[in-house]
C-alpha cells in the first residue's frame, strides 16, 4: 500500500484559489469595513458590492482561511476582523500591508500566469510585454500612482525594517544614507532607535516630495534628511553606512555591481554597506520566499534576480570589502553586511 500522501502537491496546486480570496478581500475593502466591528454577512456583502450568490461563501472561506472571525452560525452569524487581520489588513491601521495585496492582485497575479513564457525566453512579461511603460517608467510619470506604489512597498518591507533597526549595532556610526529610500520608511525606523544617528534617504526627484511628508509626520526632519539624484548617473553621498533595502535584486550583475562599487566609493575605512533582501539561503534550498521572488525578478525585468549571502560576499570582496555578515530578520528576509 502505496504511503505517500499527494497533500502537499494538491494544496500547492490550489494554492492560488487561497490567494485570490484574500487578494480579493482586501481589494474589496473587507477588512477596513469590519474596523472594529462585527457585521452579519447580508450588510457586509452589501457594504462591499458583493452579489448574494457568493457572500456567505466568500466570507466563510475566509473564516476557514483563519483570515476572519466569525460569531454564530447560519444568516444572523456575525463577522468580524482577527487581531491578525485588524493590525494588517484594515487601511486605518498604521501596520497595514494590504497594500503590497492591491499590487500583487492588480499586477502580479496576471504576469505569473504567463511564468512559462518568462522561463522560455528569459523576457519579462509585465506592462511592458503589452507595449506599455515599464512599470518605474510608468510609476514615475504620476505622482498619486507612485506614491500609491511606495505605500505598497513600505507595507513589505516594514517587518524587516524594524527588525533590521533592533538587531544592528549602530554605535559606531554617526551617518547613514539610504540608497533608494522610497518614502524615507528605513531611515525613519533606524532614526526612532538611534537618537545619535543623522539619515540621508536618496531617491530619484520626483520621490523626495514623498519623502519629506512621511519624514515630517513621523517628527524626524532634524536627523533625516532628502537627497535626490540618479544612483546609476550619480555619485552616492558620502556616509558610514550606506544602507539598500530591495534594492540590489532589482537589477542584472553588471547593475548590481555598479551599486556596490559606488556604495564602496562612498563609504570611509570601517564603514559597512547594508542590502536587505529576501535573502536566498548559500545552499538554494530552504528559502522558497527568496527563490520565488528572484522568479518575480524575472517575470518584471528578465535579467534582474535575487541572491545568497555567498552571491554578495563574493561581489563586494571582488570590489574591496574585507568583511561580511547576515543578519537574520523577519520571516525570509535578511541583511547581508559587508564592512569595508
Amino acid at each position: 500500500m502505496n504511503k505517500l500522501d499527494p497533500g502537499p502537491i494538491m494544496q500547492t496546486a490550489f494554492s492560488f484559489w487561497s490567494s485570490k480570496v484574500l487578494l480579493t478581500a482586501v481589494e474589496f475593502g473587507v477588512f477596513t469595513t469590519l474596523g472594529g466591528r462585527s457585521m452579519a454577512g447580508e450588510e457586509l456583502g452589501a457594504a462591499v458590492g458583493l452579489h448574494p450568490r457568493g457572500v456567505s461563501d466568500f466570507f466563510d472561506a475566509l473564516v476557514a482561511m483563519k483570515f476572519l472571525d466569525r460569531e454564530g452560525d447560519g444568516p444572523g452569524a456575525l463577522y468580524r476582523n482577527t487581531p491578525l487581520g485588524e493590525m494588517y489588513l484594515d487601511a486605518n491601521s498604521p501596520r497595514y500591508v494590504g497594500g503590497t495585496l492591491v499590487m500583487l492582485n492588480a499586477r502580479l497575479f496576471k504576469f505569473w500566469n504567463d511564468l512559462p513564457e518568462a522561463l522560455r525566453t528569459g523576457r519579462p512579461q509585465n506592462e511592458a510585454k503589452h507595449g506599455q511603460k515599464g512599470v518605474f517608467e510608468e510609476l514615475y510619470a504620476e505622482l498619486p500612482k507612485l506614491e500609491q506604489f511606495m505605500g505598497a512597498m513600505s507595507g513589505l518591507s516594514r517587518l524587516n525594517f524594524e527588525a533590521f533597526a533592533a538587531k544592528f549595532d549602530f554605535s559606531r556610526y554617526k551617518t547613514m544614507c539610504d540608497i533608494g529610500g522610497a518614502t524615507g520608511l528605513l531611515s525613519i525606523e533606524v532614526a526612532r532607535r538611534n537618537a545619535h544617528l543623522k539619515c540621508v534617504s536618496f531617491d530619484l526627484p520626483p520621490v523626495e516630495p514623498i519623502a519629506r511628508k512621511h519624514i515630517a509626520a513621523a517628527g524626524l526632519s532634524d536627523r533625516i534628511s532628502t537627497a535626490a539624484g540618479d544612483f546609476f548617473q550619480d555619485p552616492l553621498p558620502k556616509a558610514d553606512m550606506i544602507t539598500m533595502g530591495m534594492i540590489l535584486h532589482d537589477w542584472n550583475l553588471e547593475k548590481k555591481m555598479h551599486l556596490i562599487r559606488s556604495a564602496y566609493d562612498a563609504l570611509p575605512p570601517g564603514g559597512a554597506l547594508v542590502a536587505i533582501e529576501a535573502l536566498i539561503d548559500d545552499a538554494r534550498r530552504e528559502n522558497v520566499f527568496g527563490l520565488l521572488m528572484s522568479l518575480n525578478m524575472l517575470i518584471e525585468f528578465g535579467d534582474a534576480f535575487d541572491y545568497t549571502g555567498a552571491d554578495f560576499r563574493q561581489w563586494c570582496g571582488e570590489v574591496g570589502f574585507t568583511r561580511f555578515e547576515v543578519i537574520p530578520l523577519a520571516g525570509p528576509s535578511a541583511a547581508a553586511v559587508a564592512y569595508k
